[in-house]
């Protein structure tokens, strides 16, 4: 469907927006900083621009969640416009950020890269990965929405999905665990350790073969039933 198809166009093209504006102020507080590499350049740490970051992060959260929201018209179909906003989003970041700054100079560069609930770590190959996922599966969605179908999620799938997640999540914040009972400051001056690349791939094993075993179950199309000829003198029905 035409008009479908052009919703999820410029869903990606806001994302890619977004990105660039994300990665913009990334550009201007590592210039206010000085901030060369994020491993070793420990800025001061200062609660007021921890606060104002940490609220950032939750405003781009809301900004994505909106946009799937106004883009879709089913919950399915809500759900995988999120999930495509959010992976190009991710992907173009960090295409923005190596045309600004020619960083990162390699998909195995350490980033920070997220605060909520604690800071994450991880090498940038990382979180990209799960965006091509995110990306792939959310366009799934959608696609599957446009014609009617619904995708079945088993209690296998939910776990599956629960599971992997959950394990990426401990990849990425496993020194921050580590690190916890931790004040702001603490946190703030964390160095990460090597990456828990085991941990992480067995998650995204099991995330991906979730998002597989979704896209490949679903329901039957819904087909409209046949209209019945009205009898002589009577209402015709009306679709709600």
């Amino acid at each position: 469907m035409a008009p479908r198809r052009s919703t999820l166009w410029l869903v990606g093209l806001y994302a890619i927006a977004m990105a660039y504006l994300e990665s913009a102020v990334v550009v201007y507080l590592r210039r206010i900083y000085g901030i060369t590499d994020l491993t070793t350049s420990l800025v001061r740490f200062d609660p007021r621009i921890s606060a104002i970051e940490v609220g950032r992060e939750a405003a781009t959260l809301v900004m994505l969640i909106v946009v799937g929201w106004i883009a879709g018209h089913t919950r399915q179909a809500r759900i995988g416009y999120l999930l495509v906003a959010f992976g190009v989003w991710d992907i173009f970041y960090y295409l923005w950020l190596y045309v600004f700054m020619g960083w990162p100079t390699s998909l195995f560069d350490r980033d920070l890269l997220f605060l909520i609930p604690l800071p994450w770590w991880g090498p940038v190959l990382s979180p990209v990965l799960i965006a091509v996922l995110m990306v792939v599966g959310g366009a799934r969605a959608v696609r599957l929405a446009d014609r009617g179908v619904r995708v079945r999620v088993t209690a296998a799938d939910a776990a599956l999905l629960g599971g992997g997640s959950l394990l990426m999540l401990v990849a990425f914040m496993w020194d921050s665990l580590l690190a916890l009972p931790a004040s702001p400051q603490q946190l703030a001056r964390i160095a990460p350790t090597p990456f828990l690349w085991p941990v992480y791939l067995v998650g995204l094993a099991a995330a991906a073969a979730s998002v597989a075993r979704m896209a490949l179950a679903r329901t039957p199309e819904r087909r409209a039933a046949p209209v019945q000829p009205a009898a002589s003198g009577s209402l015709l029905p009306i679709d709600e």
